[in-house]
């Protein structure tokens, strides 16, 4: 791999929409910055010796031909977007890397039987319109003209914005592919984690991708005053609400993929002096297995239920997202692992918690991840930060791993 030209194309795309004062980049969905990413990814597309096309959602696809133009095509990359104040790496670095790899290919004279494409989706990471992957979702088809009238902080729909930037929302249908013509997908991606690092490896191999479910909890009991209430006569939602979140942490550390957070907490009234008259948590619960998280549902609403009845509170459970997990294709996971080999690396599989694009092609083609280490698991922060020398890595195991998807038949 050449190891400059992919670093200075890291540092160059991280420039368009950074902040000074920060150092940290905002490239959101459909703005100026975003454009400008687009145009300097065509431009690398272009010096890689790929031919370019840009779908009605905004993806900028680079083409490697096959020896068989009619073969099914092998999908790599990843996203250009980013959250608000985020870093150089997340996303950038798959798209970068599956670039530099089919330049590599080009330049050595590598014919492959399948072609090969790039895929810089667009929007990702969901910070604008509050609905993330847009670009991934229309490929596999099941972004709806109706997801096109969610909104951004300024009241702008998502197809408002298209048309301003040029794009025509009507046509959504048409970047839509057809799983008969695609292999499979493989996106290389930063870890975003400390499992590679403190196994001191520079690149994995994901297994699979877990799927969020998202709850709501609401508990409802009675407010009082606190120095007039004495504690045996309370029905406090917030001390229900204490018993269930413990109960949620130390359950899951008993499943070993599995992982629960509870983000967002309010209690009212919220005055300092007053017992909560109602409390409400979230609860995001992931795991690989959608049967073992299931599971871990259910014990975590039976006991939720079996509190809150023994304490005189009320309680409601509310769904709010439910994503199931996207297991890796064990096709490609044996390619990434051979890969490893190739490059002298050692085989190690983790779980992806993250979501990603590859999660929405669940039931449209085979999957596979590849990981690369990230210095203190930081992400989506200005210190987010990969080595060259692990990007090279990462990338040089994406080379091998292309060349055998695109090879086999």
């Amino acid at each position: 791999m050449k190891e400059d030209r992919l670093w200075q194309r890291i540092m160059e795309l991280g420039s368009i929409g950074a902040h000074e004062d920060s150092g940290g980049v905002t490239r959101l969905s459909f703005t100026e910055e975003e454009r400008q990413a687009k145009n300097r990814v065509i431009q690398y597309m272009k010096e890689a010796g790929l031919t370019v096309r840009e779908d009605h959602i905004g993806n900028v696809i680079g083409r490697k031909e096959g020896k068989d133009p009619l073969a099914p095509v092998v999908l790599t990359g990843s996203h250009i977007d980013t959250v608000p104040h985020g870093g150089k790496f997340d996303g950038a670095l798959g798209v970068l890397a599956a670039i530099e790899a089919l330049q590599q290919m080009n330049e050595q004279g590598i014919e492959t039987h399948h072609p090969i494409e790039v895929m810089a989706f667009t929007d990702e990471e969901g910070s604008r319109f509050g609905v993330g992957m847009l670009g991934s979702r229309a490929l596999a088809g099941t972004l709806t003209l109706e997801q096109l009238t969610q909104t951004d902080e300024q009241g702008l729909t998502i197809a408002e914005v298209m048309r301003r930037a040029g794009y025509e929302p009507e046509k959504l249908r048409e970047a839509a592919g057809d799983p008969a013509k695609i292999k499979g997908y493989v996106e290389l991606h930063i870890e975003q984690g400390t499992v590679l690092e403190r196994n001191n490896l520079p690149v994995g191999i994901v297994s699979g991708i877990a799927g969020p479910l998202w709850l709501q909890f609401t508990l409802t009991g009675q407010a009082g005053h606190a120095g007039a209430t004495p504690m045996n006569a309370r029905r406090d939602p917030l001390a229900c609400a204490s018993e269930i979140m413990s109960f949620i942490y130390q359950e899951t550390k008993k499943y070993p993929n599995a992982v629960a957070t509870v983000g967002k907490i309010r209690a009212l009234p919220g005055g300092v002096n007053v017992i909560p008259e109602q409390v409400e948590f979230t609860l995001d619960l992931r795991d690989i297995d959608e049967t073992v998280r299931n599971q871990l549902e259910g014990k975590i609403r039976n006991y939720a239920e079996q509190a809150s009845r023994e304490q005189v509170i009320q309680l409601e459970i509310s769904l709010l997202q439910r994503v199931a997990p996207a297991p890796c294709s064990s096709e490609i996971t044996s390619a990434v692992k051979a890969a490893c080999q190739q490059a002298g690396l050692s085989p190690f599989t983790l779980v992806s918690g993250a979501g990603h694009d590859g999660m929405q092609f669940t039931d449209f083609c085979p999957i596979g991840m590849i990981f690369v280490r990230s210095r203190e698991g930081i992400s989506h922060s200005p210190l987010e930060w990969s080595t060259p020398d692990d990007c090279r890595a990462g990338t040089e195991v994406l080379y091998h791993t292309l060349i055998q998807l695109a090879q086999s038949r």
